[in-house]
């Protein structure tokens, strides 16, 4: 049995959704089990998004964001530890770790702020001008055309 899906129907009425295509077989390629650490993906408008990471154990310098070619990408790495632990039990997991979010189109990062172990990066769809909708005249006499 094929687990391949055709999007071919989705393109027939589409022009310009190639990246759809990009970004749904990345999803079917991604593995289920990198779910560390937790994260909520939350809205709060048509153009407000934030990405709020469980990043417990890290400190704002152990940690990286960075947006290239519209994916935004969050890393953690375990800092060394200076003052030479012994862990009879550690719980808290430190390890590793990179977490990929492809952007659409427009998708800004504004902020980034680490507070109670939460990593909070705030969203925002900044469209411009001429990417906005724009209404088209149609005029009712049909223009003469010069020969």
């Amino acid at each position: 049995m094929s687990t391949a899906f055709s999007m071919t129907p989705l393109f027939r009425q589409s022009v310009g959704f190639d990246r759809f295509n990009d970004l749904f077989e990345s999803a079917m390629r991604n593995e289920a089990g990198s779910s560390y650490p937790p994260y909520n993906v939350e809205k709060y408008a048509d153009d407000r998004y934030r990405i709020v990471v469980a990043a417990a154990g890290f400190q704002s310098e152990d940690l990286d964001l960075q947006v290239e070619r519209g994916v935004l990408t969050v890393s953690g790495g375990k800092r060394d530890n200076a003052e030479n632990v012994t862990y009879l039990y550690q719980g808290i997991a430190q390890r590793a770790f990179k977490l990929s979010f492809r952007l659409a189109d427009h998708i800004e990062v504004k902020a980034a702020e680490l507070t109670n172990g939460l990593l909070n990066i705030d969203l925002l769809r900044v469209v411009p001008e001429e990417a906005k909708a724009k209404r088209i005249p149609i005029n009712a006499v049909r223009p003469v055309l010069d020969n």
